[in-house]
This record gives structure tokens, sequence and C-alpha cells, in this order.
């Protein structure tokens, strides 16, 4: 399965239909052969009628138009069943999640419900009754979990992207260990309505892809505050973009960093180690020891109760309906009383404030994803001792208020992959992208599984012809906004999508409708601010912009793909009490988060 980013470019120019690549997906999942990925796969002929009817609708500007993607089965799909990896737990839920009902907005095709570790507890992808996901890469080695069908369905190509969730690290795991890029947002930024609570507290919505871009556009659909969902919260979503001066990555002091006595592991962490310093990082050795107490408190203390609540009841009625195993992590020793529960919060909170001052100055911590891979023989031998080898790196990050990014490092000729994950504060996301990006492509690995390289940096960016005009518009003109007929009815073309270089603001002016962006340049503290560049006959061009209104004009504007060309710009005066939305990257984005506040 090619990228989510090419994808959407074939569906867009007609190299290929919406029904075709749903179609391909299919038959990447019968050539794979392994049924343990699905619990729930929709019927084809159902999934190609649905495509059929979306290539018909067009694009609309939606940004998954066409795109195949699968939902771990904790996450509510209408029409399928929510099992948790528990049959006796099944339920039909009646709407979608909120994150499934913003793919499908989006223009997502859902194909089917993944399998997972039962009730999201594990890292290792063997705890469920409908089987084992295969490593697409080492059918010996453990999947990683819980989002082990997930994880498995991207990196065997079946779908360029799935959803998964990460309380532990189950979001990236499972990237760590089949050559994928898993993103765990911030803690609040993705709503988990619809989701089955595993520590409801910490719950996140993950991503899986096989590029961080691609992680990235996916995101941006799925973020953002939901009514509905008491743990949602605003997080500023900022933009990816490129590294930036002066990086500082932290890592493990020698004497910190563990990898289970595996050398390739430890040489793949000092290779990532050089390829950030190759980007111009300053590498800091960090001292982990706030981070690995946290991490022994998730399952060592009163967390676990959460766990339990999500499975009392079933707990109650049919015990042997959940996994001994599962029984054991969750039920197998008492609960901790309310003073118990109390102190360790007040435990975490000081470890919180002592690993926000080891991360000042610091733009992200790098560590392994997991230690090492795990063979099934070894889970198999020891369950608990070898799930909990594989969250040493991963089982801090919710408790401390983090957001991560994992990211591909090595792909041995044994099929043994490693990778390591960043990690960064609340709502540096966008930063982890910038960061995580370089340093992937740095790797010049092939996609997942799937033997497909890694794309290839942008061509010479697409220029207008001859004989038309450039035009680049930053807002209401979008396609797929309010005015971007007053484009196309006057013979414009898409050409391009980029954004400005990193010195521009951008203001949400008054008045309205429809509402209005100032761009505006200045001489610091800007950003790169998202763009279209589209081409206008001159007779097109002069009507087009014999309508804008003041204070809007047109100038020559800088872009990130290294040319200039005329655009909108604003009066400076007009942004003075206008609202700055340069935080957001860019006009859709702001629109976004605007409807779903």
């Amino acid at each position: 399965m090619p990228t989510l980013t090419s994808l959407v470019a074939d569906h867009l120019d007609g190299t290929s239909t919406i029904p075709q690549t749903i179609a391909a997906a299919y038959a990447r999942h019968r050539a794979h052969g392994d049924a343990a990925i699905f619990i729930a796969l929709r019927p084809e002929a159902q999934v190609l009628a649905e495509a059929e009817a979306l290539q018909q609708e067009g694009p609309q500007g939606r940004p998954l138009w066409g795109i195949p993607v699968a939902v771990k089965d904790n996450i509510d799909v209408a029409g399928l069943p929510t099992t948790a990896a528990c049959p006796a737990f099944a339920y039909e839920p009646a709407q979608d999640a909120s994150v499934v009902a913003r793919l499908r907005a989006a223009g997502a095709i859902i194909i089917g419900k993944t399998n997972l570790d039962q009730f999201a507890t594990g890292l290792n992808g063997t705890r469920s009754p409908y089987g084992v996901p295969r490593n697409a890469l080492r059918a010996d080695l453990v999947p990683g979990g819980s989002s082990s069908g997930s994880a498995s369905a991207v990196a065997a190509g079946i779908v360029p992207v799935a959803l998964g969730t990460d309380t532990a690290g189950s979001g990236r795991v499972p990237a760590g260990l089949q050559n994928l890029v898993g993103l765990k947002p911030s803690l609040g930024l993705v709503p988990t309505a619809g989701v089955v609570p595993a520590c409801r507290t910490l719950d996140c919505v993950s991503v899986f892809a096989l590029t961080v871009a691609d992680a990235s556009t996916v995101l941006d659909v799925i973020a953002g505050p939901d009514a509905t969902d008491p743990f949602s919260r605003p997080v500023v979503l900022g933009r990816p973009g490129a590294v930036p001066p002066k990086l500082r990555v932290a890592v493990p002091r020698p004497e910190d960093l563990d990898v289970d006595g595996d050398a390739g592991a430890a040489a793949s962490f000092a290779l990532a180690v050089d390829r950030a310093r190759a980007l111009g990082a300053e590498i800091v050795p960090l001292d982990m020891a706030p981070f690995y107490e946290t991490a022994r408190l998730l399952y060592d203390g009163p967390w676990v109760a959460e766990r339990f609540l999500a499975i009392s009841d079933l707990l109650a009625t049919d015990p042997d309906a959940i996994l001994p195993v599962i029984r054991q992590v969750i039920a197998g020793k008492p609960l901790p009383d309310a003073a118990e529960t109390f102190a360790a919060r007040y435990r975490v909170a000081e470890l919180a404030l002592a690993a926000r001052a080891a991360l000042k100055g610091i733009d992200a911590l790098m560590v392994p994803t997991a230690p090492r891979p795990v063979t099934l023989a070894e889970m198999a031998a020891d369950p608990i001792g070898a799930n909990s080898l594989l969250g040493r790196y991963t089982n801090f990050v919710n408790l401390l208020d983090l957001c991560a990014l994992a990211i591909p490092v090595s792909l041995a000729a044994d099929g043994t992959a490693a990778g390591v994950t960043l990690i960064a504060p609340s709502g540096h996301d966008a930063v982890l992208a910038g960061l995580g990006s370089a340093l992937h492509a740095a790797a010049g690995l092939p996609l997942g599984a799937t033997g497909l390289p890694y794309p290839a940096p942008p061509a010479t960016p697409v220029r207008a012809a001859p004989d038309t005009v450039e035009i680049a518009v930053v807002g209401a003109h979008l396609s797929g906004m309010p005015l971007n007929r007053e484009l196309t009815d006057r013979g414009g073309s898409f050409l391009r999508a980029t954004t400005t270089t990193a010195d521009y603001r951008l203001f949400a002016l008054p008045g309205g409708p429809p509402a209005r962006p100032g761009l505006i340049r200045v001489g610091d503290g800007g950003a790169a601010i998202a763009l279209e560049v589209w081409s206008l006959p001159p007779d097109g061009f002069g009507r087009f912009i014999s309508g804008i209104p003041s204070p809007l004009g047109i100038g020559t504007l800088s872009l990130a793909d290294g040319t200039k060309t005329k655009g909108f710009l604003c009066e400076t005066i007009a942004t003075q009490g206008a609202r700055d939305v340069t935080e957001f990257g860019g006009w859709r984005a702001f629109v976004a988060a605007q409807a779903k506040a």
C-alpha cells in the first residue's frame, strides 16, 4: 500500500480511483494471509459501494479522500461490534467514536476493526482470544501491543494508516517492532469519547503510519476538543516545520540506557544519536531516575484501579471470560485504598516537577522505543516479565503529560526492527513531527514490511504554465473553502500545497461572513503558514484581484519550496486588535479548531 499522501494525490489527479484503492487493500489482506489482524472486517462489496459513492461526490476539500483506515477494536465504529478482544464484553455501538466520525468527515473509509491485547492491557500483542497478529517483519517475534492488529495492518501494507490507543506505550511499541511511525499525541488533544477505557485519565488515541507526514495528516483531522468528552482539552496543534537551529536532544546517560544486553539494539540507538548530531543537535545526557520511577507507578500504583473499573462488571459476573493473564494484571492483588492513591498522585506531581526541570531547554528526549525485540517463545515463557521489558521507555509518558513520536531507525537483514521515540512536553507535537520526519528520512529505510522505498523529497515545485499567472491563497479561497469558486469560476487550476517561509504571521480579521485571514510578513517571531498555489489565465487573474477588498492586497510571498509568487497580504495596521492565529499554522486548521470548540 502506498503512503496516504501519495494515494490522495493519485485520487485527486485521476491516476487511480477510490474503488481501485479499496480493492487493492482487500487483495493485499488476502495475499498476506493473516486472519488474526482483524476481529471484524467489513464485506468488500459493501466497502466498494461506499468507495463508488465517495468517488462520485468528489474531494470537497477532504484531506483523507478515499483513504482506507483500520481501527483498533476498542474504538467504536457504528455498524461493527466493539469487543476489546473479549467476546463476552462485545456490544453494538449506536454511533461512531468521535475520532471515527472525524475520519469519515475527512473522506476516510473504515474497512474493519483490528485485534488487540484484551482490554488494551499489554504491550506484546499475544493476549487475545482472536489469535496473535503476525509481526509483518518476522513471524517469530511478538508484533507489539496492545494495538497489535493496527500496527500489523499498516506494516503489511493493507492500509496506509490505522488508529490505535496508547496508555502505557500501546501506540509506540508495535511501531518500534514493525518499522513504523507511531504517534502518541498530547493527553487530551484527541478525544476518547467512544473508546473503551483502559486508564481513562491517561488514554490516548494513537496513529500508526508509514511516514511522519501521514501520521500528522491524520492527527490534523482527529485533534481538537470534544464537548462530549470530559477528558479532552484545548491543546494548540502547530504545523510541523524544519528542524530548529540550536537543537538540543536529551538521551539517557550511559548508566541509564538499558537494552537488556542486546548489542544490535545498542548499536541502533547509537546510530540514532549520530543522526541527530548530524542534523545539528547538541546531545545532552539526562538522568532518567524521575522518569523510571514514574514508569513503575503505572502498574505498581493506583492507576491499575482504572483498569479494574473498566471491567469490574464483567469480572463480577463472568470472570472466566477474561484471559487469566489480564485478570492477574488487573485483579491479581488488592486495589490501593484512598490514602495510597493520593500519596501516589502527590509523588507523580513531584516527579513531574523534576521531569520538567530536567527537560528545560531541551527540544526532545530521545529513547529506544523498546529495549529489544522479544520472541513469541520468550513471551510464552514469561508473559509478565517479557511484557514489562517492552514498556521500559514508554510507561512514564502519559503520567507525566508528555507527547511522543516513535520512528524507525534500523532494519536488520533478519527482519529485526529497532526504533527510537521522541518525547516532549504537552503541546509540542509539531516540534516532534519536524524532528522525527528528518530523522526518519535520514534512515532511508523501506516502509514497514512493504519493501516500498522511503518517499523521495518533493520534486521541483509544480509551476504555472507560461500563459497563466500564479496566485497563493491562504484563507477562504483554499480548496473546499467558501470562496474557492472565485478561483475555479475564473479558470483557476490547483498547482501545489506548501507554506510560506517562517517569517509570516496570520490574523483572523473582524467582519464577515466569510471570516477572512490577514497575512503579514515580520522581521522576527514569524512562522510558516500553510497555503495553496493556483494558476489563473491573465484575464481571470485581473478579474480576481479587482474584487479584493481593503485591507487585503496582492504582494509577493516567499514560499518554503524556494519559490516566490503573488499572493494575499494584509495592511499591518488592520491587524491591530485582530486575533493572532499564527499558532494554528494555517487558516484551515484555525477554522477546523473553531468548529470543534
